[in-house]
């Protein structure tokens, strides 16, 4: 994997994006959804990005997971240049680099608190029980060890985000995330 280093901050840079633009619809239809944005985000470094309802704060963070492709510019995350990507390698890379907490949590409403946080590990091919038992101890470290048998829908919102939280570090991303 290429490292891009900043000798200024002397820090690995985590996210490298310049001039990136998306726009969506056609003609007088068309929102320019960004234009020219560029971030350098460091290792190490907390960054939040804030800004009214429609802005593109979504689009953006869309970009940088790789789940929505910019029309233009360029955007390194981890040193992969995500245009670049084939839709496998794009999967590869949300499944071992990446832990997300969605705004609405996307629990699966079928599946007990403990399988939700065990499923980015069953995606990797870790075997049923080594995720159970990872998913267990996630679980405990935010408080819900006697929640695990739940199903979604009998948790409170509070614990149904700690569930998502348990969720995206549960395979020990290299950055997450905030709510899309």
């Amino acid at each position: 994997m290429k490292t891009i280093i900043n000798s200024e901050h002397n820090k690995n840079t985590v996210i490298s994006c310049h001039n990136i633009k998306k726009t969506y619809g056609k003609s007088d239809a068309r929102v320019f959804a960004l234009r020219n944005i560029d971030l350098d985000v460091f290792e190490n470094e907390l960054l939040m990005l804030v800004g009214p309802s429609g802005c593109g704060k979504t689009t953006f963070v869309s970009i940088i997971s790789a789940m929505l492709k910019a029309d233009s510019g360029e955007c390194l995350v981890l040193g992969k240049e995500l245009n670049k990507l084939s839709t496998e390698e794009k999967n590869y890379f949300r499944s071992y680099s990446i832990g997300f907490v969605f705004q609405s949590f996307n629990l699966l409403p079928a599946l007990t608190a403990l399988e939700n946080v065990a499923v980015p590990l069953l995606i990797q091919g870790v075997k049923r029980t080594t995720a159970i038992k990872e998913a267990k101890t996630m679980l405990n470290t935010v408080g819900l060890g006697s929640r695990i048998h739940a199903l979604s829908g009998e948790l409170s919102g509070g614990e149904k985000q700690r569930v998502a939280i348990a969720r995206a570090l549960i395979h020990k991303p290299k950055f997450g995330l905030p709510p899309f």
